[in-house]
C-alpha cells in the first residue's frame, strides 16, 4: 500500500504475513502467473501494493489494506530475541544464538511478495560490503514456489522460518523487515518495508568494539 511521505515520493508499502503453509504446485504455478503481471503492472504504474499470502487452495493474491499503524508489526529496539535453530535452503540445520562478541542482521521475506523481490537487490548490495564481524542471515517465511532460488538471485545466506509460533513470538507479521540483534539477542534497530541506501547502511553499519 502507497503511504504519501513527501509532494512526488511514495512509500512502498510492506506484505502481511498471515501464517499459511501447506501449498499445491497447481496454485503455485497460478500464483507465479497472478504474481508476474501484478509486478509488470506495478512497475508500469511506479508502485507496489500490499498483498497476503493464500491459503492453499485459495484464489490467487489480492491486493490488501495495511492494518491499522496501532497493530505491532515487527519487533521494537530492547526487544530480546531467542535464539533459535532453522534449516538452510539445502536441509542443513543452522543454530542463531546470538553469541557474545556477536551482531546479526536478520532479513524476513516472503517469495509471493512483490515488495521483497524490490529489496532482495537491495540486501545483496548491502551484504557484499557488509562490515567486518557482521552476521546477516535471511529468513525465508512461506514455500517458495518451484525454481525460485534459480530465478532469483540472493547472496546472502537463508533459513527456512522453524513456523508461524516461532513469527509470532518474534512480532514478525509483515515483509520485507530488516532487524539488527546485538550479543544475546536485544533488538539493536528495525527497518520495515523497502529500505533506501542508507537506511540500509544504519542497519548494516561496523560493529563497535565492545568491552
Amino acid at each position: 500500500m502507497l503511504t504519501p511521505t513527501s509532494p512526488g515520493r511514495l512509500q512502498a508499502g510492506p506484505c502481511a504475513w498471515k501464517g499459511t503453509s501447506g501449498v499445491r504446485q497447481d496454485d503455485v504455478v497460478s500464483w507465479r502467473v497472478t504474481l508476474k503481471t501484478f509486478s509488470r503492472c506495478a512497475v508500469a504504474f511506479g508502485f507496489f501494493a500490499t498483498t497476503a499470502l493464500p491459503r492453499a487452495g485459495a484464489a490467487p493474491p489480492q491486493a490488501a489494506s495495511a492494518p491499522a499503524s496501532s497493530a505491532v508489526q515487527a519487533p521494537s529496539p530492547g526487544d530480546v530475541l531467542r535464539p533459535f535453530e532453522a534449516r538452510a535452503i539445502d536441509g542443513s540445520a543452522r543454530w542463531v544464538g546470538f553469541e557474545k562478541g556477536s551482531t546479526t542482521v536478520l532479513l524476513f521475506f516472503l517469495s509471493g511478495c512483490p515488495t521483497c523481490h524490490k529489496m532482495i537487490p537491495e540486501w545483496n548490495r548491502a551484504y557484499e560490503h557488509k562490515p567486518p564481524g557482521l552476521t546477516v542471515l535471511g529468513v525465508l517465511m512461506d514455500q517458495e514456489p518451484p525454481g525460485f532460488f534459480v530465478m532469483t538471485s540472493i547472496a546472502f545466506p537463508v533459513v527456512r522460518s522453524p513456523g508461524r509460533a516461532f513469527l509470532q513470538d518474534l512480532k514478525v507479521h509483515r515483509a520485507p523487515l530488516t532487524v539488527r540483534v546485538a550479543p544475546g539477542g536485544k533488538v539493536e534497530d528495525v527497518g520495515l518495508g523497502l529500505l533506501d541506501p542508507i537506511r540500509l547502511g544504519e542497519l548494516f553499519r561496523p560493529v563497535k568494539a565492545r568491552p
